[in-house]
Parts: structure tokens; C-alpha cells; sequence
């Protein structure tokens, strides 16, 4: 049994933000976090590992420096990591991300007892497409926004949030599920972890690795194979510095000066 967890390297959001002089992130000159809803995603499959025992896996696309976040998940207790890195995958959006990660998640291998997890949403996008789109390409049922799992054999029941509740409902394996900060609270690397790490198994596959599945072609990938294009990207103007006043005429005084009232 495996659990294969895809996540994603994505900008610090606390950090500076590098743009580009044609309007697009400059990723290489901006610090870097693994994805939150992404390190729920490991954490659900590492109690999945703690309770069966069951091979870990976790999957990112993105540039050769993307190795360095796979070896802390691997340092917090997943077995092994797949880095999908090629120019050729470059500039993909949703769309064409889900078309090269499922066709990672084949060649991995999706057996009858396994379960893909993925975060709810990316903290850079904010689309929360990529999962289900990846269960669609894979034919897989899933459960979004999950808050609780419970399995029992080729069963899973799972509770998942709503807006206004909650729904509880079981699904068979294989099967996706995207996670939300509300179903656990992921841990922490340990030492041992941090050793053992390097000496754990990382693939990287590349284009040609992938290039036989059906799911690769060159007008369903990269920045050629993307529906949806960023126009632009921009660091929002710093807000100037706020005004205190001391009682109700001084405000009504300063916005007649500036003729708001």
C-alpha cells in the first residue's frame, strides 16, 4: 500500500516578493515554503504510515532546488521523493500542472489499496483545481476538503467541511483526497529524520521519463499547453502610515480639509 502526496514549493509569503521586469514572478529570487495545505496532506499520510504501515511518497513539480523541500518531508517521515523537473513543463498552469502530475502519479503506480493526497489549495494560486483535476485525469473518486479519515480495509469514511456543516461519507480505494489545516496538525522533522534523509531514494523524472504516457503531449503542457496565462504579477503599494486623532471635530475637521465631506 502507498500514499502519494503531491506537493508544491511556493513563495514565502512573509518574504519579499520578486517581480520580473515583464510582469512575472522572479521565483529563484524569492525565499520558499512548502505549500501549508500541503504539509496536511504529508501528515495525513504519515498517520496513515504510522497505523499500516504503508510507503510513503511525495511528489512535486518545479525546478532543480524543489529537491531540497522533498528531503524535509522525507526528514519528517516519508520514504521516498519524485522531483517532475523539465524546462519543457515550465509556465503550466492548473490545467497542464494536474496533466504532469498525474502522468507522475502512473508511472509511480496507483494500486487498489492506495490513496493520493494532495492540499486543499496553493497559497500562490489559490485555485484548489490541481487535485481534482489530477483525480479526473487518474479516474479516481475524491473527497475535497477533508477534515477526518477513518480507514477500514479498501474503505475509507471521511468527513468533509461545508460551508454550513459537515458531510460524512465513504469511499473505495484508490482514491484522492485534499486536505485542510483542520484535520491535523502536521509535525515536526526530528534529528534521526534529518540524517536518514539523504540516504533515502529521489527520483527525478524529466520529460522523456514521461513522455510515453498519454497524458504528455506538447500542446497539453508548459506554458503552450496552459488555457490561462498571468497577465501580470505586482507587489501591492506599501500603505503609508496611519493618523490618530483625538476626539470626533478633529476628524470631521481634517476630512473637510481633504473635501470628503
Amino acid at each position: 500500500m502507498k500514499a502519494i502526496v503531491c506537493v508544491k514549493q511556493v513563495p514565502d509569503t512573509q518574504g519579499k516578493v520578486a517581480v520580473k521586469a515583464d510582469g512575472t514572478m522572479d521565483r529563484s529570487a524569492m525565499a520558499t515554503i512548502t505549500n501549508p495545505d500541503d504539509l496536511n496532506a504529508v501528515e495525513a499520510a504519515l498517520q496513515l504510515k504510522d497505523e499500516t504501515g504503508c510507503e510513503v511518497v511525495v511528489v512535486t513539480m518545479g525546478p532543480p532546488p524543489a529537491e531540497g523541500m522533498l528531503r524535509e518531508l522525507m526528514a519528517r517521515g516519508a520514504d521516498r521523493g519524485v522531483l517532475v523537473s523539465g524546462r519543457e513543463f515550465g509556465g503550466s498552469d492548473t490545467f497542464a500542472t494536474s496533466q504532469i502530475l498525474a502522468a507522475a502519479v502512473n508511472k509511480i503506480g496507483v494500486g487498489p489499496e492506495d490513496i493520493v493526497f494532495c492540499g486543499r489549495q496553493a497559497i500562490d494560486g489559490d485555485t484548489a483545481q490541481v487535485g481534482p483535476q489530477i483525480a479526473e485525469k487518474l479516474h479516481l473518486p475524491q473527497v475535497t476538503y477533508v477534515t477526518e479519515i477513518k480507514k477500514d480495509g479498501n474503505a475509507l469514511t471521511v468527513k468533509r467541511q461545508l460551508e454550513d456543516g459537515y458531510m460524512e461519507l465513504k469511499v473505495q480505494t484508490p482514491c484522492l483526497l485534499t486536505c485542510i489545516k483542520e484535520l491535523n496538525t502536521p509535525r515536526y522533522m526530528s534529528v534521526s529524520g534529518i540524517f536518514e534523509c539523504y540516504d533515502k531514494p529521489l527520483e527525478v523524472f524529466d520529460y522523456n521519463a514521461l513522455k510515453d504516457d498519454p497524458l504528455i503531449e506538447t500542446d497539453t503542457i508548459g506554458l503552450k499547453g496552459s488555457p490561462t496565462n498571468v497577465y501580470k504579477s505586482f507587489a501591492p503599494p506599501v500603505k503609508g502610515a496611519g493618523m490618530k486623532v483625538e476626539n470626533a471635530a478633529q476628524l470631521v475637521g481634517i476630512l473637510n480639509d481633504k473635501h470628503l465631506i
